[in-house]
Parts: C-alpha cells; structure tokens; sequence
C-alpha cells in the first residue's frame, strides 16, 4: 500500500501543472512516436505469441501474462503501414485504455521525458498524416508523433456506442432540448461518439479539441456578461490534450470566481488508482471512464433529472 501511494503522490504532482511524462518509442525506421507513461503498465520484449483464429489482422496474437489474455497489436499495421518484421525481436508496451488492457508491437523503445503540454500541439492539417495523430512536439530537434490510440481500438475492435433500452424516455429528452453540453477531446473518434450520445438525448453539443480553446470560449462567454453556468449544462473533459490538459482546465476554471459552481466532469480513458486523488485535486465535480455510452447517458440523466 505504501508503495502505491507513494505512486500516487508522485504522479499527482504533475497535476495541474499542465505536465506529462511521454514514453518515447519507435515504430519502424527514426521516427519518434509519443505515449503517455500514465496508460502504460509496463514494456516487455516480445514473447512468443498465441495466434487468434478469425480476428483483426492488426492483432498479431495474444500472450498470457500473469493469468491474464492480452491481444498484441501491430502498431505499424494500425496505423496503415506494412507488418512488423521480426517480431521476435521486437518489444510489446503493455497498456490499459478503458479499463481494458491490450499490447502494442513497436520496434524500439527510445527513453521517457517529462515535458509540458504547452510544447505539444495539434497535428498540421492537410497532411494526410494527421489521420491517425491526435498531436506533434519535438524533442530535441526531432519530430515526435502522438498517435490517437483510441482511433486504433475502435478500429480494430469496434465498442458499442449505443444507448440501451430503458436508460431513456420522453419526460428526460424533453428536458434536453433547452440543455447544452461544451465537450473538449483531442481525439477525433471520441468527439464523435460522445457527440452521438449526447444528442441521442435530446442535448446540443459544441465539441473543442483542447484545453486551451476549452478556457477561451469559456472566458469569452464570461468577458461577454453571461454566466457560464448558464450558457452550459455542464463540461465534459477529456485529460490529455495537447496545449493544456483536462487538470489545468479545471483548475483554470476553479480559480475564476465567476464561474464558481460551474459542474465539469473528467471523461478519460487512463484509469486505474490515480483518478481518484487527481479528480479531488483539481476539483473536477466527476470523473467517467470512456467509452461506455450507458454510464456517460446515466450521468446526464442523473444531471437533468437535478435541474
């Protein structure tokens, strides 16, 4: 126990001060690609692996790690390129995305640096190469390349996105229709599957791809005489995001006055010990893991049924 809250201390520190450690890792060739050291478990060299009869192909197989399935994904093959050659003498970064644990082949693993969210920033657009990014930086006069892990596994393995019978009914979206919701997420495919849900209820949304354009719109509206709190229902953010993270934008927001009371959830695919302690710091009134369309409906309705 101590050592876990030790962990906890230690990585609850970089909370709010708009910081991340990135693990640094090659895919093929000298491009740098970037994860967060908060999603990754540990980093293994690849063992032996278990095909798996009739699934995707970017799943090269699976490994069986202290009792548990883990499918291994081709990193390069998820990002549109060729397999992986030698896998036998590739490396696996473990990780845990939605509650759920998967693998990633990638060539090489390089180091892992601290860094400010300030330094990283969306991918160019027209590139072609933004498809599979959520973000870029440099390090060390080197491009680095944040993939959207998220794009990957709903791709290789798809999530249901609706939502269920009975959770729903007329009175509640009728409440929605006056109600709108600010969602910020770098991630193109979770804008798209929060922006779903949303307005399966009845909700209008306006969806922003990070922190900083979260904070201003939201100091425009309040510079503009109108309460936040009245403009929106409510803000659901996620946590990494490039120019400023979800922690710095709440914290941003709980040291307006002005916006006092304003209700903002943290929605997140990191997950594990650390939310807890890193929700209570910052502020945020919630936090939701992704994606389940259920718990994010039953939020809300839980919201609209409270005024």
């Amino acid at each position: 126990m101590a050592g876990v809250l030790e962990s906890v201390n230690q990585r609850t520190k970089l909370v709010g001060e708009n910081r991340l450690e990135l693990l640094l890792f090659r895919v093929k060739g000298a491009q740098l690609y970037g994860i967060n050291v908060f999603k990754v478990k540990e980093i293994i060299q690849c063992p032996k692996l278990t095909l798996l009869p009739g699934s995707n192909p970017v799943v090269r197989g699976v490994v069986h790690i202290r009792s548990g399935t883990i499918p291994i994904m081709d990193m390069s093959m998820a990002t549109g390129s060729a397999p992986l050659p030698d896998v036998e003498k590739a490396f696996v970064i473990i990780t845990e995305y939605n509650g759920k644990t998967q693998g990633f082949l990638v060539s090489s693993v390089d180091k892992i640096i601290n860094m400010n969210w300030e330094s990283i920033h969306p991918p160019p657009k027209g590139t072609g190469r933004e498809h599979y990014l959520t973000a870029v930086t440099e390090i060390e006069n080197k491009l680095v390349e944040i993939i959207d892990v998220e794009k990957i596994l709903a791709e290789v393995s798809p999530i249901r996105e609706e939502i269920s019978d009975g959770i729903l009914n007329d009175d509640i979206r009728n409440q929605a229709q006056s109600r709108k919701i600010l969602i910020v997420d770098d991630s193109k495919i979770a804008r798209k599957q929060i922006t779903r849900c949303l307005q399966n209820i009845g909700l209008e949304v306006v969806a922003l791809e990070d922190g900083r354009q979260a904070w201003e719109h939201l100091y425009g509206i309040h510079e503009s005489g109108e309460r936040v709190q009245d403009h929106y229902m409510m803000l659901i953010s996620d946590i990494e995001m490039p120019e400023m993270d979800g922690y710095t934008l709440v914290t941003r927001i709980r040291s307006e006055p002005a916006m006092e009371g304003f209700y903002v959830v943290l929605h997140s695919s990191l997950s594990g010990v650390f939310n807890k302690a890193m929700v209570e710091k910052v502020g945020a009134d919630d936090f939701i893991a992704k994606f389940d369309p259920d718990v994010l409906a039953d939020h809300l309705v839980q919201r609209l049924n409270l005024g």
